[in-house]
């Protein structure tokens, strides 16, 4: 008998490993030098064409950050015409503050707003960092910490559709809108980017939803960097600028008088509530990880032997 290797695609044969044919000169025993386990040929494809993949989920991660944005803009039709209820619960939210004796704005607001390197940083993180931070973290996870990437997205994204209907149900208008309060943003508009309307670019101030107030999305998007940062970061210091991310802009929103201490709080439990939802999901099977572009190794176990 004799043995001869021959090179076959794998692809063609989903359980055998070799297979003998006789002829008027022997036997001759072709043997597959990588066999296929159950499974194998979608993984095989999906290393073949790994930077289609890519583009693919890629695209679909743009799609999830597009629709949200949608839902967040339709959020400012809702709440048209609502100024009076917002302006309420503003008034109501600061009342309650007062009678359990914390309500910090006042004091942050007084001091950031009287020296131009405190309000103008403050306002230059207000309007920054919330729109850089959250997709580099987002990047980041997907690109180095692929198996934690589907999970993670699934709770900013479920955190963020709880905010906007919050937004939608319970209208507030912030301090800065409150008598007592100084708009840093309006008052040191001249020199940064954004308007005096909003924390948005000029003349894209009445694109916005002035009453987004309750829950503060800022803190949420915040808290969700940091806990990312602390749980996967290798290195202390970026453990260390996630601890010190949520609670600098914790103090930031109150200083540039965007949000109430409730915002604040109200922010931090909607995170919260939003990964007890997604890890709901995920026992359930609705939410799979991992995801990201590790989602294409093989299962455990079933990773082919070599001859």
């Amino acid at each position: 008998m004799t043995s001869e290797r021959v090179d076959v695609d794998p692809a063609l044969d989903d359980e055998r490993t070799s297979h003998e044919y006789s002829g008027d000169e022997g036997a001759l025993t072709i043997v597959f030098d990588d066999p296929i386990v159950p499974g194998r040929s979608w993984y095989a494809w999906l290393k073949a064409h790994r930077k289609t993949w890519m583009a693919i989920t890629g695209f679909r991660e743009v799609l999830l950050i597009a629709g949200v944005y949608s839902l967040y803009d339709f959020t400012r039709f809702l709440v048209e015409g609502e100024s009076g209820v917002a302006f309420a619960h503003g008034h109501s939210i600061l009342r309650i503050e007062k009678t359990i004796g914390l309500a910090p704005e006042h004091a942050l607001n007084k001091l950031f707003s009287a020296h131009l390197a405190l309000g103008l940083s403050a306002d230059y993180m207000y309007a920054t960092l919330h729109y850089l931070v959250t997709p580099m973290v987002l990047i980041w996870l997907w690109r180095r910490h692929g198996p934690a990437y589907s999970s993670a997205r699934s709770v900013l994204m479920v955190a963020t559709i709880l905010g906007l209907v919050g937004f939608s149900l319970l209208p507030v208008a912030p301090p800065r809108m409150l008598p007592g309060f100084i708009d840093t943003m309006a008052k040191f508009s001249h020199d940064g980017w954004w308007g005096s309307a909003a924390s948005a670019p000029r003349g894209l101030g009445g694109d916005t939803n002035q009453f987004a107030a309750l829950p503060s999305l800022h803190v949420g998007w915040a808290l969700w960097c940091g806990w990312q940062l602390v749980r996967y970061g290798r290195h202390r210091v970026t453990r260390v600028l996630g601890v010190l991310y949520p609670l600098v802009l914790s103090i930031d929103v109150m200083a540039t008088a965007n949000h109430y201490l409730i915002d604040v709080v109200a922010g931090v439990a909607d995170v919260c509530i939003a990964y007890l939802i997604v890890r709901l999901l995920t026992r359930v099977g609705l939410v799979l990880p991992p995801g990201g572009r590790d989602n294409i190794e093989l299962p455990p176990g079933s990773e082919p032997a070599r001859a």
